[in-house]
């Protein structure tokens, strides 16, 4: 911008003395296009700015109201709104006109928050990552509960997240404070809040029996309220960095004893936070205590409980495991109930199973006497069969093992060692050793035997070897049907009359 006067000279030098521009620009000291706008106005005056026709125009209401519902919604995305409501422009004209009209954010300022003692505690799970427990590897999980007076804390490291953990940790946390908070604080866990809808809340019914039980009132956050769970919030962040940054330990037992300690020790001796007399969390939580609802007698059932069968096999999966039944209930409608520690197996009202309760997954858990009766039950109709078997096989063993039984033998035993001569020499050969042994007198399975190996050295064939079996009942006692390897034999005869050597 150059004065008035500046101007009448630039013009009277230019128009009367006929100088140069640029001459008269040197002289003046001002720039070459100032000189032009100064003799030149008409043609240098700037256009103003008017507004033309956009192809946003008839969107603009409808991206207004869009972005005063939803301030951070990108405009790629209202792009796409309009474009099905018929717009057919680019996106930059829509992002000139989005940076003008989109409401500026302003940070919310909140109320402090203020409790008294004994009224409210607030509730929430954290991940730590995972912890190895056998060859399984499993989430790490803990539960966090603050007295939000006293700000006293509440904490358990559980390998899950189930129902089951979180209402047993609630009866652990009511138990460790000595007594129960008026209010519990939740924020939309899925373990409290199976269903919300705005401001309408469907608990979770073994939540709401749990606070019958104890006669709190469950409460979930206000959505976007972050500020009404921050003790909680604050409380899981002082774990992190206080307690479970670089710490060391062999199993989750072992954690949580160390957790215990640092709790009492560390967590317990801070100052209150905001609190102006200066208490010591520890302090505070004598006059929480004092304001607490009382504990019930008894504590509430937590464990897990749900109806089981079994399939052919006398185990019921659980948890990733199996876990051993008697095996006259294979098949049969069972209740499982499950803690952290032990499962139990009941039959209506009956229990009939006990287990410590594996973490590990894949494993087989199983009690010596289930498994006895089984090989027990198995061996005796084995026997059964064994018998039926040699008979069919051998017309003259019925009446040998009944010379036996006059004698005073044992059946069981020389059946089970007849059934095996049966495998290794075949049905004529034991038939006509059994005859001989007979027509001898000789009623002992050891006699057939002594028989049969006569009759092959006398044929010079080489002795027969027995099969050597694990002691394992499952292995030794199973009964492995014979196959004809006549279709083996015709194979390799095939194969012989192609081979051209």
């Amino acid at each position: 911008m150059i004065t008035p006067d500046v101007r009448s000279r630039i013009r009277r030098l230019y128009f009367g003395e006929h100088w140069k521009m640029g001459t008269i620009a040197a002289e003046l000291g001002v720039h070459h296009d100032t000189v032009a706008l100064a003799i030149e106005a008409d043609r240098f005056v700037n256009v103003p700015y008017r507004a033309t026709a956009s192809m946003v125009d008839p969107y603009k209401d409808f991206v207004r109201a869009t972005l005063e519902e939803h301030p951070r919604l990108c405009a790629t995305r209202i792009l796409e709104m309009i474009t099905q409501r018929g717009y057919g422009g680019t996106i930059w004209p829509l992002r000139k006109y989005v940076r003008v009209v989109r409401p500026v954010s302003r940070n919310e300022a909140f109320f402090r928050l203020t409790m008294l003692p004994g009224e409210q505690a607030q509730v929430d799970w954290a991940h730590f990552g995972s912890i190895e427990i056998g060859a399984t590897r499993r989430s790490l999980s803990c539960f966090v509960m603050v007295l939000s007076y006293s700000r006293a804390i509440y904490a358990c490291f559980a390998l899950d997240q189930t129902l089951e953990s979180f209402l047993r940790c609630h009866v652990a946390a009511f138990e460790a404070f000595r007594g129960v908070p008026r209010v519990l604080l939740y924020d939309n866990l899925k373990a409290a809040v199976l269903e919300r809808i705005g401001d309408v809340i469907r608990f979770n019914p073994r939540l709401l029996d749990l606070a019958g039980y104890y006669h709190f009132a469950p409460t979930p956050v206000a959505r976007a309220r972050g500020n009404e769970k921050g003790r909680v919030e604050r409380a899981i962040r002082y774990l992190r960095e206080s307690f479970f940054a670089a710490r060391t330990f062999h199993s989750i037992e072992h954690l949580n004893r160390l957790l215990e300690t640092w709790i009492a020790d560390i967590a317990n001796a801070r100052l209150v936070p905001g609190d102006v007399q200066k208490r010591t969390v520890a302090e505070a939580l004598v006059q929480d205590r004092e304001r607490l609802l009382a504990l019930p007698n008894h504590g509430f059932t937590c464990d897990h409980v749900r109806a089981v069968a079994s399939g052919k096999t006398p185990y019921l999966r659980f948890d990733g495991n199996d876990y051993s039944i008697p095996h006259t209930l294979v098949r049969k409608p069972l209740t499982l109930v499950a803690s952290d520690v032990r499962v139990r197996i009941l039959d209506g009202n009956t229990e009939v199973a006990v287990h410590a309760r594996s973490w590990e997954r894949k494993k087989q858990i199983e009690v010596k006497e289930h498994l006895d009766d089984l090989a027990d039950t198995k061996r005796k109709a084995r026997d059964h069969r064994g018998r039926n078997r040699l008979f069919a096989a051998c017309a003259n063993a019925q009446a040998f093992l009944e010379m036996i039984a006059t004698h005073g033998g044992h059946l069981g035993g020389t059946t089970t060692r007849l059934l095996r001569l049966l495998d290794q020499y075949g049905a004529s050969e034991l038939d006509a050793a059994i005859t001989d042994a007979h027509h001898r007198g000789a009623f002992a399975a050891q006699s057939v035997a002594h028989i049969l190996d006569q009759r092959q050295r006398a044929r010079h064939v080489p002795p027969l070897l027995p099969p050597v079996l694990p002691d394992d009942p499952r292995v030794r006692d199973l009964v492995v049907p014979v196959r004809s390897l006549g279709d083996y034999d015709s194979l390799a005869a095939s194969g012989d009359a192609e081979d051209p050597s």
